[in-house]
């Protein structure tokens, strides 16, 4: 679709009993960190930075894992910014919270 970066929202809620939400939820953020795209990991989602197919195919991976790790269901929410012609960059948004 795109070749330029945009940045993709993906929070996975797995439907397990609620002591290992978080392992699954860890087995979707291990996808996101092997995959060498940005990435910032926030209380209720992680972002990714890159362009549209490969974060596309990282959030579905995503979910292929937190099946294969016992979830009988998964509500799954993704907000992406995408400009037409020019990257979308989480830096430009956070960058100036960030520690020095």
């Amino acid at each position: 679709m795109h070749s330029h970066k945009i940045n993709l929202a993906l929070q996975i809620i797995p439907q397990v009993a609620s002591e290992k939400v978080y392992a699954v939820v860890d087995e979707a953020i291990a996808v996101i960190q092997a995959s060498g795209v940005p990435y910032r990991v926030c209380p209720f989602e992680t972002v990714m930075e890159g362009p549209y197919d490969q974060l596309m195919d990282i959030a579905r991976r995503a979910q292929e894992v937190c099946f294969k790790a016992g979830a009988s269901q998964l509500l799954v929410y993704i907000k992406m910014q995408i400009r037409k012609d020019e990257d979308v960059t989480m830096e430009e948004k956070v960058g100036k919270y960030d520690l020095l």
